[in-house]
């Protein structure tokens, strides 16, 4: 269905329910890019929401990675495996459960992204941080304010450098009836860092 080797599949290509998030395309392409994906690599998406990260992901490392999608929500299970369906997807293993509990049943990775945490995003990065190998990424994208300060408290405190924080705030265009408007969305912060 995605024929392109770039990340930034159009948002409307995906299926959608409306309990259940989706990364917007502009902030995934660039959560895509800070993660520095190579073909063969072995991915983690925490929270995985919609599975778009994972899509994009799974693209990137190609038929010989591997992508390992968890959610704790059935509804963000279902629509992922939807998805994977969709885009005819083979590479990606959808996890039920908190992450808490699966991520040491993992295999080591090359890069994690993280979003939706319920809340217990400092515990899962240093869970991640054990699972990450040597010159691996790690990729975090927050809305709230307490989520980015707990993200930045935990990782200063870890095996983590080149630590880059930037934030995103988009606005699409929207047709009216006497033109063009652009309407804001809300912004997102991403963290990036290499582990040491």
């Amino acid at each position: 269905m995605w024929k392109h080797q770039t990340p930034g599949i159009p948002d409307e290509y995906f299926e959608r329910v409306e309990d259940v998030p989706i990364t917007k395309e502009e902030v995934r392409v660039i959560q895509i890019s800070k993660a520095r994906l190579s073909k063969g690599q072995t991915v983690y998406d925490i929270g995985c929401g919609s599975g778009s990260i994972s899509i994009e992901a799974a693209h990137q490392v190609g038929a010989a990675g591997k992508i390992f999608s968890i959610d704790i929500d059935q509804n963000a299970i279902d629509l992922t495996k939807k998805n994977l369906e969709k885009f005819q997807i083979s590479n990606v293993d959808v996890i039920l459960g908190n992450a808490t509990q699966k991520i040491n049943d993992l295999p080591p990775a090359d890069a994690i992204f993280i979003g939706g945490t319920g809340g217990e995003t400092a515990e899962i990065i240093k869970l991640c941080e054990s699972k990450l190998k040597q010159g691996g990424r790690i990729v975090i994208g927050t809305i709230l304010v307490e989520t980015l300060y707990s993200v930045l408290n935990t990782i200063e405190k870890l095996k983590f450098s080149s630590i880059d924080i930037i934030q995103v705030t988009i606005s699409k265009s929207r047709k009216t009836s006497t033109g063009t408007m652009f309407l804001a969305r809300n912004p997102v912060t991403i963290i990036s860092a290499t582990k040491i």
